[in-house]
């Protein structure tokens, strides 16, 4: 008699359903029949990501995933990548590797190490390519073996960058995929075959491709395409710094750290930071009719801290910066908006008293005294402060918050008296040269700690709200980024290093019965890749501070 398991299909509210144990996940999928937006192509199984090749042998909770769902998302995205791979080496067998460099405009940079520079019948062949694998529905076939193995596997296909990290990874064991024979290692879920592919398109761009990839509101369609010519310029001139000093991967920031180089590393690192904050110092000094630095970016991206640095710099330029708060400009709470929920929306740019501030800024453009506000959080009024202030002729107000960038904010004032700066922590270090580490990983990291500390939130309450926290972003912040003067990158090449284990902490307190543990599970997995680098060793200015503890701000 077989042995029967029972299933319950969070997809149909917990749903009971007997199915024979041994079963995959892409088999018991076609007995409950999620209702998705999409194709099912992955699974949280007790709220752990697998993919649906697995088999199940006992009694689990599951969930089925789309394109629609963040690790939905990422799985595709994955499998895009070596679906691409495999095209090139089919292509270019002997000269062809890419690295997957940056998340933008709307899709995936990857760069061609071809024999020759990239042109539009490259594009063309690598598209119908890629076109032919996803047609013959080819299987992703999923290989654990002992590291040495994979390392060997790796070595013998030229892929050093894996080699490097497996080198220092310290696993008895490794998982890699397969596809049509060719190896290639991811830290996430595949789909199960190719022919779940069926969405993508690639363009020329720069010395490569960009990647298109379906839209996660609707799945049916591609992700907009959006110019961020700045964006991009910020990423590559970090990629080619990175050249130069030899550091690409995890692999190579875990060899540096094991030869004992890590504290040179911190102290180069902050010192190209500071060359870039008094760089924008120095450019703001030589546009003598700025009168207002606005600077924005979204959540964790290190504002605060740099906004002080700056503000020393632009001291140092012969610049007397004014700080002014964002905040204090909050309309009385029954005034705020309301989202789609009928809940109040203090993310909106209309949560703030636009013709107050813009009214106060002209005034004191003009040379007038004015009395500035100050907003009671905890009664919801705005309230008179006995704070009053006047510009001297080299004062230079400073004002950052998410809004900075937004045209409605300021749209009164003269764009000749306004400098405006995008901060966020740009994520240019690779895992290895196909597998890329989210800009957004890097800083809900940050807030994981720095919520911890300050705000005494735990992990679950971070990653609860982080969903929520990306929404307004997407709305509010993302949109207006290529409007910057300036474009600061506040990460820094060797701090995942130095959350890692604060982070790590927190994350294995997130438990397993809510699907929060899902994201802790996924983050965990990625930080054991990275050999920990001492908090002590970081200076007291440094960015990192504002999250880690420790900072010479007051922030």
């Amino acid at each position: 008699m077989k042995e029967m398991i029972t299933i319950r299909c969070m997809n149909d509210g917990g749903k009971p359903y007997q199915v024979e144990a041994g079963s995959t996940l892409s088999e018991i999928c076609q007995i409950v029949k999620p209702r998705l937006k999409g194709e099912p192509i992955v699974a949280h199984v007790n709220n752990r990501v697998v993919g649906l090749p697995a088999r199940i042998y006992n009694n689990v909770d599951v969930r089925y995933l789309d394109v629609t769902h963040p690790s939905g998302k990422r799985t595709y995205i994955r499998s895009l990548f070596f679906v691409m791979r495999l095209a090139l080496e089919r292509l270019y067998p002997e000269t062809s590797e890419f690295v997957m460099e940056a998340p933008v405009s709307g899709g995936y940079y990857c760069d061609l190490k071809l024999d020759h520079r990239v042109n539009d019948d490259d594009i063309d062949a690598i598209k119908n390519e890629m076109e032919r694998i996803i047609e013959a529905d080819l299987p992703f076939l999923r290989v654990k073996c002992p590291t040495e193995d994979a390392i060997k596997v790796f070595e013998k296909e030229g892929m050093m960058s894996k080699v490097k990290l497996l080198n220092t990874y310290n696993s008895l064991y490794t998982t890699y995929f397969t596809l049509d024979g060719f190896p290639d290692f991811y830290y996430g879920a595949l789909v199960e075959h190719t022919g779940q592919l069926h969405l993508f398109d690639l363009m020329r761009m720069d010395h490569g491709v960009l990647l298109r990839v379906p839209d996660s509101d609707n799945p049916t369609q591609l992700r907009p395409l959006v110019k961020q010519e700045k964006m991009f310029e910020v990423f590559r001139t970090h990629r080619e710094w990175q050249d130069i000093i030899g550091l690409r991967t995890i692999g190579d920031l875990n060899d540096i750290n094991s030869k004992g180089h890590a504290t040179d590393l911190i102290n180069v690192s902050e010192a190209l930071q500071e060359k870039k904050v008094c760089h924008i110092a120095e450019e703001i000094a030589n546009r003598p009719q700025v009168r207002l630095v606005l600077i924005a970016g979204p959540s964790s991206s290190g504002k605060t801290t740099f906004s002080r640095r700056l503000s020393v710099q632009m001291a140092a330029c012969g610049i007397w910066p004014v700080t002014i708060s964002m905040d204090d400009y909050f309309v009385d709470r029954e005034l705020t908006p309301r989202d789609e929920k009928g809940d109040y929306d203090f993310e909106s740019v209309d949560a703030l008293n636009l013709p107050l501030m813009q009214e106060q800024l002209q005034a004191l453009f003009n040379g007038e005294e004015v009395e500035l506000p100050r907003y009671n959080f905890l009664t919801g009024k705005s309230e008179k402060s006995g704070n009053r202030i006047k510009l001297n002729r080299r004062s230079v107000i400073v004002m950052e918050g998410i809004h900075a960038l937004n045209p409605k904010l300021t749209e009164s004032i003269s764009d000749l008296l306004k400098y405006k700066v995008y901060v966020s922590a740009l994520t240019t270090i690779l895992l290895d040269n196909h597998n890329y580490i989210p800009t957004t990983d890097n800083r809900l990291l940050r807030r994981i700690v720095r919520d911890h500390k300050y705000r005494n939130y735990s992990a679950y309450d971070t990653i609860h709200r982080w969903a929520s926290v990306r929404a307004g972003e997407n709305k509010w912040i993302f949109p207006f980024q290529e409007n910057a003067d300036a474009m600061f990158n506040s990460a820094l090449l060797f701090e995942l290093a130095c959350l890692r284990d604060q982070a790590l902490a927190l994350l294995e307190m997130v438990p397993e019965n809510v699907t929060e543990h899902a994201e802790a599970v996924r983050l965990r997995k990625f930080l054991h890749y990275i050999r920990p680098i001492q908090v002590e060793q970081i200076p007291p200015m440094s960015l990192l501070r504002e999250f880690l503890g420790g900072s010479i701000f007051r922030i």
